[in-house]
């Protein structure tokens, strides 16, 4: 049973380690939402891990493959939608999740990322001699595109799941209220 009813589309935007799709899931099952997340949709789509893509096609070639995944999500109803880190990169989408729903920036500092995404061997942008100052890049680039379509941020920082999903219902409501 969802403990708060909330109609429309919720988007997750943030670097890789934020917790988009683990905050994205638990949100949706409060809420009643659908989840999705657009890396999984690509790899369901084309049978193949996203590494793989970025091998074969490289990064502009995936990039393409997003573009398309998130103009198809966001034509969906009521869900809640984890995107790829990189996904605020193409103003398609960024103008796409503005104009279908309410995105939420999950944010980090880059010393949290690094622990969360040290050891993970899924994230093609961080197999590099430096994985820490490759974080350290993405995010001076991306977080002002995050900030320019974010309404609301939220703060990861070091806090269990469940307080920060409480605290984002709390800031989704006021959102919606002043939004009526």
């Amino acid at each position: 049973m969802p403990v708060m009813q909330m109609t429309g589309n919720i988007f997750f935007v943030g670097l890789m380690g934020a917790g988009k799709t683990t905050v994205g899931k638990l949100l949706a099952k409060r809420l009643g939402k659908t989840f999705h997340d657009s890396d999984h949709e690509i790899e369901a789509k084309t049978g193949v891990q996203i590494p793989v893509i970025f091998e074969l096609e490289g990064e502009a070639g995936f990039r393409k493959r997003e573009t398309a995944a998130i103009a198809e999500l966001v034509t969906m109803n009521d869900i809640v939608l984890a995107t790829g880190g990189g996904a605020v990169l193409a103003k398609a989408n960024r103008e796409n999740l503005s104009q279908h729903g309410t995105v939420v920036y999950l944010r980090a500092n880059v010393h949290d990322l690094w622990q969360r995404t040290r050891n993970d061997k899924h994230r093609p942008l961080l197999q590099t001699a430096d994985p820490r100052a490759k974080l350290e890049q993405l995010f001076a680039e991306r977080d002002p595109l995050y900030r320019e379509i974010a309404d609301i941020t939220v703060d990861t920082g070091d806090q269990p799941v469940g307080i920060i999903v409480q605290r984002l219902e709390e800031m989704l409501k006021k959102h919606a209220n002043a939004h009526r």
